[in-house]
């Protein structure tokens, strides 16, 4: 009968212990274990919506820039999370179909969240701006999608001093009354100061907007896009950069969506699912900051894989986690990204 040692955490012998011949001498049957291990990575990523990982998202993998950006930046997007329409009849947003909406603001500094609202999806996303903006201080920035335009909150944003961009509607009607530059400027098609033109538009808000028509590539493609900011003295290349910045928040709907398994729900009601978003989040800021304290340098994946694996032995998770693999080794985290790197900032 074999006869192995006990190692404790800090590496001492504490004893021996004797292994039963019937089942540590029984041949290895590489095949099977093979099966078994792939079947369980394969269940890790089963029952979930697709959503783009970091090289599907466009300016993912973008260049520094000359000068470091040290304002707050602040992310808005929502994801939909699909639900079933026979059990949950709450969250019905079309004829078959049932979906709850997570509206987050993130921090693209820190990777954080800062506040979050959970909805059904059959509200428009402009209907929760002024409450997931609410808490942004002045001199800060804050990036999001058409869908959350809303002239008088944008009027609010800009007299509460927060720069915001986002883009433009197709249908926005509007007069130019300067240009900033003549012709085109490698990727900048246009570059103007406008003013709205609709009475609604116009009494929402007064002032002036500053207009960039830009080429943005996409999936490969380079795309025509419009983009409006309040901010009447950046260069249109940085107001470009940090719109491309707003697509790092796919990312964190990724871990949140995947990683955690945010897809099959433990309840039908309401709160049952907003209980269930409430506690992935809170997971979420957890593992970082056990990442934080042990200094992990792998990926948010392969430490939400490590942390579910031991989270029923007894054991000190710091030093676990500091002893996993290739301790100490300067892989790059991806749930921490770079400040954005914007021209012109020092």
């Amino acid at each position: 009968m074999p006869v192995v040692d006990v190692i404790n955490l800090d590496g001492k012998k504490v004893g021996q212990v004797e292994l039963a011949d019937t089942v540590f001498g029984a041949e290895i049957n590489e095949h099977l274990l093979h099966e078994a291990s792939r079947w369980y990575l394969n269940s890790l990523r089963s029952g979930t919506a697709k959503t783009k990982d970091k090289s599907e998202v466009s300016g993912a993998g973008r260049k520094r820039f000359a000068g470091k950006f040290k304002r707050l930046i602040h992310l808005v997007d929502s994801t939909t999370i699909p639900l079933i329409a026979s059990c949950m009849d709450w969250a019905k947003h079309r004829r078959r179909k049932a979906a709850a909406k997570g509206h987050l603001r993130l921090d693209l500094q820190s990777f954080l969240p800062r506040f979050a609202i959970v909805d059904t999806a059959r509200h428009n996303d402009n209907k929760r701006a002024r409450e997931m903006c609410a808490g942004i201080k002045a001199g800060e920035i804050v990036i999001f999608d058409k869908a959350y335009v809303d002239f008088g909150h944008l009027a609010d944003l800009s007299m509460r001093e927060v720069f915001w961009v986002t883009r433009a509607k197709e249908n926005m009607q509007f007069k130019v009354t300067n240009r900033y530059q003549r012709g085109i400027i490698g990727k900048i098609l246009r570059d103007d100061l406008i003013r709205l033109q609709t009475p609604a538009s116009r009494q929402d808000y007064p002032e002036l907007l500053r207009r960039i028509v830009a080429l943005v590539e996409v999936d490969g493609q380079e795309v025509e896009m419009v983009f409006l900011t309040n901010n009447l003295e950046w260069s249109a290349t940085s107001i470009v950069e940090l719109y491309r910045c707003r697509w790092q928040i796919e990312v964190f709907f990724k871990q949140i969506k995947q990683t955690l398994q945010l897809a099959d729900f433990l309840g039908t009601s309401a709160n049952a699912v907003r209980w269930q978003v409430w506690t992935a989040l809170l997971v979420y800021l957890l593992l970082r900051y056990l990442a934080f304290l042990s200094e992990w340098n792998h990926s948010f994946t392969r430490l939400f894989t490590l942390v579910r694996v031991a989270l029923w032995k007894k054991w000190d998770a710091l030093h676990l986690l500091r002893r996993y693999g290739t301790a100490n080794g300067h892989f790059r985290y991806l749930a921490r990204p770079e400040q954005a790197y914007l021209p012109g900032f020092a």
